[in-house]
């Protein structure tokens, strides 16, 4: 939805037991589909042709939440958030900040942000795709967690 309830389109998850989605507009066109790939923690965000056009992983950081966004030519894009807190900053490799989000949903629903999207390389619906990689990559590294002996 925008800033005044519209919607500009929806996600479909696909199954309750999978973490694979798909993104379309307004027009209900398919625009990103996201999963991981088979057997890792990498999150790859594709085409409608089914091509990957970029890849979200978790990066080792002690004091904060790290990822990084590979974007093919369009390079590779940081995210970061610091520790115990529900707001992300997406930099470019110059620095500077090209988006944001926020979690705005409470802690027994289901997840949900708010992008606020500069970038001229990154449209907003493939940020979207970003953001539920992570959000799926962090629900895994939690799962792994509480299931550890």
């Amino acid at each position: 939805m925008d800033a005044s309830g519209s919607e500009l389109g929806h996600i479909d998850l696909k199954s309750a037991f999978g973490s694979s989605l798909d993104i379309y507009d307004s027009s209900r066109n398919l625009i990103y589909s996201a999963k991981f790939r088979v057997f890792s923690n990498k999150w790859n965000v594709l085409d409608p042709q089914g091509e990957t056009i970029g890849i979200v992983r978790s990066r080792m950081s002690f004091l904060e939440k790290k990822f990084e966004y590979q974007a093919g030519s369009r390079g590779i894009f940081t995210i970061t958030s610091p520790a115990f807190s529900r707001d992300f900053t997406i930099v470019d490799e110059q620095g500077e900040v090209v988006a944001g989000f926020e979690k705005v949903s409470g802690f027994f629903s289901s997840g949900a942000y708010r992008l606020h999207n500069n970038s001229s390389e990154i449209d907003s619906y493939e940020l979207i795709a970003v953001i539920m990689g992570v959000h799926s990559i962090r629900k895994r590294q939690s799962q792994a967690a509480n299931s550890a002996p």
